[in-house]
């Protein structure tokens, strides 16, 4: 029960280590297990395999993948909003890749997912979107609302302690001016 989930975030956490070889033999090792889950109608993780997955993905710069995994995962989660939410911000963050840039789905998917998160009081999730949104209106040439949003993240990262997240909201906020 447990060592599907651990094959998941052990693909993420690859990618996130930039071991690019070791990911990709654990997403296809992990995409027969979410097939195999599946088969045998056991579908509660299925969202968060396919969200883990489709991180991992984006990290490693496989966005078609990642695209397709994270419309999995929202797919697989009707009635889990709290995780629909995060499937929301991965896509959200998907269309905002430079190589695929996107601002109006971009816009809508960060939306989308903080309409969700924040009556759940997803505060982390919260932060993350504003982060999005704020370099998403950066690069589209919206500043004062990039501004608006890098700020409310940098608030957020810095009320909850979030130190890592807090240093990429203000060397983006440095970036943009």
């Amino acid at each position: 029960l447990l060592l599907p989930m651990a094959v998941y975030f052990s693909a993420w956490a690859l990618a996130q280590l930039d071991e690019a070889s070791e990911a990709l033999e654990r997403i296809q090792e992990a995409e027969q297990l979410l097939e195999l889950d599946s088969a045998q109608g056991l579908v509660g993780r299925l969202g968060l395999g396919y969200h883990a997955l489709g991180r991992a993905c984006l990290r490693l710069g496989q966005l078609d993948e990642a695209r397709s995994l994270g419309d999995r995962a929202v797919e697989c989660s009707p009635g889990h909003n709290g995780l629909v939410a995060h499937a929301l911000h991965l896509l959200g963050d998907i269309a905002s890749h430079p190589d695929r840039f996107d601002a109006e789905s971009g816009e809508a998917f960060y939306r989308k997912a903080l309409a969700l998160a924040e009556p759940r009081g997803m505060r982390p999730l919260i932060a993350h979107c504003h982060l999005g949104l704020g370099k998403l209106y950066w690069r589209a040439g919206k500043r004062e609302q990039g501004h608006e949003h890098l700020t409310n993240a940098t608030t957020l990262y810095r009320e909850m302690e979030m130190n890592f997240w807090l240093e990429q909201a203000e060397m983006e906020m440095r970036q943009t001016g």
